[in-house]
Parts: C-alpha cells; sequence; structure tokens
C-alpha cells in the first residue's frame, strides 16, 4: 500500500472518529507530498521522495518543539508531540543507536577518514545510508565522536 492510500484510509478513520488533530495533521502532511509532487511535476512520489518530505515535516515539528518548549508554550509543544508522533508512524523503522554505530564505523573505514577535517567526507557517504532511518543530528554526534 502506497503512502498516499494509507493516509487517506487513516484520515477517513479520523474523520469517522472525530479527531480533529489527527485529521489535520494527516491533511498536513497529505498537502505536503501533494505540493511536492507539483513541484517536481509528476503525478506521484517516488518512496525516496515521500520519505524526505516526510523527514522535512518531522524535522519542522521537532524544531517548532524546542522552540515553543523554550517559550514555555506547553500548551503548543504537546500538539507539536502529538504531530511528530503520527508522522513518525509513517516513516520507516528508525535505526537502534547500536546499528547506526556501526553503520558510522563501517563508512569511516570505508572513507578512510582519521581527523575531523574529513567529516563532510564521511557525512555525505553515510547520509544517502540512512535516509529517513537516523536523525541527521545523531549521525553527526556519532561521526564527530569517532573521528575524535
Amino acid at each position: 500500500m502506497s503512502l498516499l492510500d494509507r493516509l487517506n484510509q487513516d484520515m477517513k478513520q479520523a474523520m469517522r472518529n472525530k479527531e480533529k488533530d489527527k485529521l489535520a495533521t494527516i491533511r498536513m502532511v497529505k498537502s505536503a507530498l501533494q505540493n511536492e509532487a507539483i513541484k517536481l511535476g509528476k503525478d506521484e512520489l517516488s518512496e525516496e521522495e515521500e520519505l524526505a518530505v516526510l523527514s522535512r515535516e518531522l524535522k519542522q515539528r521537532k524544531d517548532s518543539l524546542q522552540e515553543y518548549e523554550n517559550a514555555g508554550r506547553d500548551d503548543l509543544a504537546e500538539k507539536s508531540e502529538r504531530e511528530i508522533e503520527l508522522i513518525q508512524s509513517y516513516m520507516p523503522d528508525q535505526l537502534s543507536e547500536d546499528e547506526l554505530d556501526e553503520i558510522v564505523q563501517e563508512t569511516i573505514k570505508e572513507v578512510g577518514a582519521t581527523s575531523k577535517k574529513e567529516m563532510g567526507q564521511v557525512m555525505s557517504a553515510i547520509m544517502p545510508k540512512v535516509k529517513g532511518k537516523a536523525d541527521g543530528s545523531q549521525v553527526n554526534q556519532l561521526v564527530q565522536k569517532h573521528l575524535s
């Protein structure tokens, strides 16, 4: 089942159950996917493109959550947390800390990096491998840890 089909089914279910927040989030994600398809001039997005849109939406919510918490807006922070949970349910399973650490170490060996100066090369080699399965900031921290 494609992501759009899943979103449509969940949207109908949210309407039946009168879950306004869930419905609004699903509509937002669906809209972002459709806007990306229009921008790229396609009828349907590939899985990679869908994943990129979901990752972007998730990152926006996490950034907003951080801002709301800093401003003491617990009501908006809670709403963002619920949106993050919902969007994550459409993402592929995230890599565990150990799996991610293993990928980082392998990639550092492949690239032959020995210092932080080569961090850009390592990051550009790792990110396609973990796209959508790990947070970029978490990958960045692990790479820094292993290169220092």
